[in-house]
């Protein structure tokens, strides 16, 4: 692993452990806080960025977008855009030079529409769920192990959509991930309030019954408490599903920090980022991961515990197509 990401991940502290029904949530903090860059609803509020398919036609595993800001915009892995020919999610995150045009990797999350309902993208105030995440993540890492591409498994990820909706019950005209989100709401919004989030808080790291999900943490501390909410739902939503699974006494600090040693011990392979910096890709017998750094900090890192075929081979990917639909 980098020294650098290996250093930021040994400073890293844990908070005080919440805890509600089978989730649990350490608040994770890091010293530094240079707010270098804007968020992607900060950008769009403010119009400083506009979103948009390639061209006319569009692409499904790219989008453009076009920073008119004095500022980097960090994209975050995961982030979800709703609108033009069907909703995508980004494949990595990116930090996007200021006044700038960028074509951006991304990953459908709409199977059933390919025309359009609005020209440009809008947040749709969600980050992709936890399986997505976790799958795409794997399948990017292959991606740019054989091809140099950030590109996801397509097929893949409509698979764990398709998942996550015969869990949730969702039955959605257009199997819309952003679908799932809105039938459960309600669920979602009674675990927002047992997770609040804290002054200087920098990412969370989250057990399901007594398991590892995973961790996201950012350099800035503003940046996290814009996003907070978008992350914590990804985590959220798995913990819904599996109510009533798994362990009910385990020690959470442990775990955590087993989790984190196991992180330590992860390979990198360091690629040129699409935006500024450097995409690190992460990998560990049983966690997969990413690291975006900028002219020596790290600005974003995530990391998932591995399952499945996942854990048996991270570089099996299958090469899904450049297509138009």
């Amino acid at each position: 692993m980098d020294e650098l990401i290996a250093d930021y991940i040994h400073e890293m502290e844990l908070g005080k452990i919440q805890e509600y029904k089978g989730m649990s949530v350490f608040p994770l903090y890091i010293s530094g806080d240079e707010s270098l860059y804007i968020t992607l609803k900060e950008a769009l509020d403010d119009d400083l960025i506009t979103v948009t398919e390639v061209d006319e036609s569009g692409l499904v595993p790219e989008l453009k977008v076009i920073n008119r800001a004095n500022i980097p915009v960090l994209l975050l892995d995961g982030e979800e855009l709703e609108g033009a020919k069907q909703n995508r999610v980004l494949n990595t995150s990116i930090l996007l030079k200021e006044n700038s045009e960028t074509i951006v990797p991304v990953s459908c999350t709409e199977q059933g529409r390919w025309s359009y309902n609005s020209l440009n993208f809008q947040e749709s105030g969600n980050i992709a769920t936890h399986r997505v995440r976790r799958t795409k993540a794997a399948s990017v890492y292959g991606s740019l192990k054989v091809q140099e591409e950030f590109r996801s498994d397509q097929r893949a990820v409509w698979n764990e959509i398709d998942d996550v909706s015969r869990d949730a019950q969702v039955n959605s005209q257009t199997r819309a991930m952003q679908d799932v989100y809105q039938a459960r709401s309600a669920d979602l919004d009674e675990y927002q309030r047992y997770f609040p989030v804290f002054e200087g808080q920098n990412g969370l790291l989250v057990m399901v019954n007594g398991e590892v999900m995973g961790l996201d943490i950012l350099s800035s501390s503003q940046a996290y408490f814009i996003l907070h909410r978008k992350l914590l739902k990804s985590y959220a939503l798995e913990a819904i599903l599996r109510e009533g699974e798994g362990e009910g006494n385990f020690n959470g600090r442990d775990k955590a920090k087993s989790f984190l040693d196991e992180v330590q011990l992860s390979m990198d392979e360091k690629h040129p980022s699409i935006g500024y910096g450097w995409d690190h890709r992460l990998e560990g017998p049983s966690v997969v991961g990413s690291s975006l750094t900028y002219n020596d900090q790290v600005i974003h890192t995530v990391f998932f515990s591995k399952v499945g075929r996942e854990k048996e081979d991270v570089s099996s990917y299958r090469q899904c197509r450049s297509f138009r639909m």
